[in-house]
């Protein structure tokens, strides 16, 4: 594999942001075809959230799993595939055209692509309540992430909170790792099991994740303390979470002890990339999210640029992959590397193969969905963590008129923090539509502009020095969309 910082760049046929299953797939299809490629990613190495630190994970594959070390060979695939390859960079905007701005090893870096295929992934729904700013109340995902890279795991007993499978799968990870569990609070709505029902002929076509799924129950029933039907949460504390009250549906208020919460409401698609390319989004109604607007190979509304894996909706890494492969397929006819009927026959048994990987989700996302109360949080919380902008003061702004996210951002700076409303937007849009009485399609989401992470001074000054004619412009463009509230 060529190492991207060994190269001098001006242009490749794709540039490929994310080496998660969609990433590192569409990475070694796109080879096939004989396409330059490059990959970028934020982390030391390939795997994304899914399959974190699986190539030095090998000591835990007990721990973690069968569907964790399956990444080890789709790794080894792209390793071995001839793309172009990025760690530890950072994309902080991407123009049409297309050119990508992106910081590494501390220094930006300009880089020009034909087509780009984002396959950024999803993150973590976020899930206000009171305390959940507290030092000892962390996400599941941030956990697992702590198993994957360094196999740690907490010394005191966790509560769980949350509904979905990754609670689930944590859990049991944490038993299998010694780990001790004080409780776990399920807070997926009574009665969900009926609409999940109707979807139950489908999703036996993936069994084999149903089996897996119900084993994982088994498991918790027999050794953990699980609470269902939990309608609400809170953590007190001073200085950190040190009790935990919880309340289940038609039933008193339970406070318990507690020194470390981990709560989970689902994963979202993260558009903030797309968004800032103007890619057209629609909300999908059943996970409860906006998702970008792609054909069937995976292309926006803004032509040439791809969208493949949970970032184009959560269907799951075996999905991803697939995704990743027609997306590279396409692009492949794109470049003029493959003709139409060669991609449409390569292209079959992918679609078939996917259709049933995705078989399986409208029963998932029935039988999961989030609770109500994380959209429609008590006045005192805290929505926004970077700005400390409360639901109360977002409620006060909304009852004004009839703004917009982009208005209430503007008079409550909800938002402008360093992660550009990866935290709060959600919120937003629900409590604006829940006092407008407008569903939250019609309400929409944060327009998002560059930088999509935050950028130094410095790093600005750095690509200022190293930019001549055409690039010139470009930094004068960047400095001019930049947010000033993003850049540090």
């Amino acid at each position: 594999m060529r190492q991207a910082e060994d190269l001098i760049i001006t242009q490749v046929d794709l540039l490929i942001v994310g080496a998660g299953p969609a990433g590192m797939a569409a990475a070694v299809e796109a080879r096939k075809h004989g396409l330059d490629v490059l990959l970028v990613d934020e982390q030391p190495s390939p795997g994304g959230q899914i399959w974190r630190s699986v190539e030095a994970g090998e000591g835990r594959d007990d721990i973690l799993g069968s569907a964790y070390f399956e990444g080890r060979d789709v790794s080894k695939a792209f390793r071995a595939c001839g793309a172009g390859y990025l760690p530890n960079a950072q994309v902080w905007q991407v123009d049409r055209g297309f050119r990508v701005l992106l910081t590494s090893q501390g220094q930006p870096q300009i880089l020009e692509a034909k087509t780009v295929l984002l396959a950024s992934g999803a993150q973590e729904r976020p899930v206000p309540f009171p305390g959940w700013t507290l030092p000892g109340v962390l996400t599941v995902g941030a956990a697992q992430i702590l198993l994957k890279n360094a196999g740690q795991i907490p010394v005191e007993p966790v509560w769980i909170a949350g509904s979905g499978p990754l609670p689930l799968l944590y859990a049991v990870q944490l038993l299998r790792a010694g780990g001790r569990i004080a409780g776990y609070l399920d807070t997926a709505p009574a009665g969900n099991w009926r609409a999940g029902v109707v979807y139950l002929p489908g999703a036996l076509r993936s069994a084999r994740d149903l089996i897996k799924g119900l084993g994982w129950s088994a498991v918790l029933r027999k050794q953990v303390k699980m609470v269902r039907h939990v309608t609400s949460i809170e953590a007190t504390g001073a200085d950190h979470i040190e009790s935990l009250r919880y309340k289940v549906r038609g039933g008193p208020d339970v406070v318990v002890p507690a020194q470390l919460l981990l709560v989970h409401e689902g994963v979202v698609p993260n558009i903030h990339p797309a968004l800032s390319l103007g890619c057209a989004v629609s909300w999908n109604s059943a996970q409860h999210c906006f998702a970008p607007q792609v054909d069937g190979w995976g292309e926006t509304s803004v032509e040439n640029l791809f969208i493949a894996g949970d970032g184009a909706g959560i269907a799951g890494a075996k999905a991803a992959q697939l995704r990743g492969t027609l997306a590279a397929i396409r692009i492949s006819t794109k470049v003029g590397r493959l003709d139409h009927s060669a991609a449409n026959g390569l292209a079959g048994e992918v679609r078939t193969r996917l259709r049933k990987e995705l078989a399986i989700r409208p029963f998932l996302d029935a039988l999961f969905p989030p609770r109500a109360q994380i959209f429609q949080p008590a006045d005192a919380t805290i929505v926004c963590r970077c700005e400390e902008v409360t639901a109360g003061e977002i409620r006060s702004a909304a009852a004004v008129g009839c703004p917009g996210p982009n208005q209430i951002k503007a008079a409550t700076r909800a938002g402008m923090g360093p992660c550009q409303g990866r935290q709060c937007g959600y919120t937003v849009t629900r409590i604006l539509a829940d006092v407008q009485g407008r569903a939250p399609a019609e309400v929409g989401f944060f327009n998002i502009r560059p930088p999509l992470k935050p950028v130094t001074l410095g790093e600005l000054a750095a690509l200022a020095g190293r930019s001549t004619g055409d690039n010139q412009g470009l930094f004068e463009d960047t400095i001019g969309s930049a947010d000033p509230h993003v850049v540090e």
